[in-house]
């Protein structure tokens, strides 16, 4: 089995004495692959003076490849908190870590996927990772559904004349003539082709420096938008 030893300290030491070096936790890490059957030190992944808030971290990225390239067997730290401090990016690495078959020890904590007790704990873990997921979405959902309600706009293109304005869509003077002039045309002659034509005789694509294609045009038409409404998630509001 090859082991991959990764170690890490940040800058602030004082709060880490009890491992306040990378040589530290590698001995300790060592002597625990001593202890078990046919476990070998792969390589030793060292990130001295590294922050555990993020992942930018030369070493943890150069182990990461080392796993997706499926060199890797067992990832083994002193504590969990020297992988990373953020439950966000723990998850994303115990992901990391199933997709490519890949186990994970923290030698103190008795953190051992390679146990059933152990890949119990990491399910429940990604688990709850996929739950706060779902959270987070339907909170976001909730959020948009809100801005809606108060005729906030959710986001996208913005529909031709129209800017956006402290999340409000408001109306572009220049461009509003030339929708006005559309609907004036269509509510005229009931057709679409009709509309297209006239804007090309009028030379529209020169004098706005805008080419408007049928489709263009239809969709406009179409276009809740337009009577000073937003759609969201199918309703009008």
């Amino acid at each position: 089995m090859n082991c991959a030893i990764y170690t890490r300290v940040s800058t602030d030491t004082q709060a880490e004495k009890e491992f306040s070096s990378c040589e530290a936790q590698e001995e300790k890490i060592r002597a625990f692959i001593k202890s078990q059957n046919n476990w070998e030190v792969f390589k030793v992944y060292s990130d001295p003076g590294y922050t555990g808030a993020n992942l930018n971290r030369s070493a943890l990225q150069e182990l990461l490849e080392d796993i997706r390239q499926g060199k890797i067997n067992i990832v083994l730290v002193y504590k969990i908190d020297r992988l990373t401090r953020s439950p966000k990016d723990f998850y994303y690495l115990i992901e990391i870590f199933e997709k490519y078959k890949v186990d994970f020890v923290s030698i103190t904590e008795r953190f051992d996927t390679s146990t059933p007790a152990g890949r119990l704990l990491r399910n429940i873990t990604l688990t709850f990772a996929q739950f706060e997921r779902e959270l987070a979405s339907e909170r976001t959902k909730d959020k948009m559904l809100e801005r809606a309600k108060k005729g906030l706009w959710n986001g996208g293109l913005v529909p031709y004349g129209y800017k956006r304005e402290n999340k409000r869509l408001i109306v572009n003077p220049k461009e509003a003539e030339i929708v006005k002039l559309i609907y004036e045309i269509y509510i005229t002659s009931g057709s679409l082709s009709k509309v297209y034509e006239e804007l090309k005789a009028r030379d529209i694509k020169n004098r706005y420096n805008k080419h408007f294609t049928k489709s263009h045009l239809e969709h406009i038409l179409r276009n809740i938008v337009y009577t000073g409404k937003v759609k969201y998630s199918g309703k009008v509001y």
